[in-house]
């Protein structure tokens, strides 16, 4: 159940992570909203990941989900290089999210 918890936290973090973007510097009612609400179950779907995981493990692959999300999302939302080195490294993230996973 710790591995749904933790993934679904990285979801969230992408989700709170793209409405603070949609929320031009909380000048904006309903995205603030979201970001406030959607950052706070981030956390405590982490927090109750990290009731079995390793600390170091889990961290890593909650933000790492955040990271590929939130990038992804960049390039396809808000038209965001997509350049061959941005894209390798990502990959490389993810293959350590992957990793991580795979050797717990």
């Amino acid at each position: 159940m710790e591995w749904l918890y933790l993934f679904a936290a990285g979801i969230f973090e992408i989700v709170w992570a793209t409405s603070q973007k949609y929320s031009a510097g909380f000048s904006k009612p309903i995205p603030t909203i979201i970001t406030l609400v959607t950052a706070t179950i981030s956390f405590v779907l982490l927090g109750l990941a990290m009731k079995n995981l390793h600390l170091g493990t889990a961290y890593a692959i909650w933000t790492g989900i955040g990271i590929v999300g939130t990038a992804v999302l960049g390039i396809v939302l808000f038209g965001e290089p997509a350049t061959l080195s941005r894209l390798f490294f990502l990959a490389l993230i993810l293959t350590g999210i992957i990793g991580l996973k795979l050797t717990y």
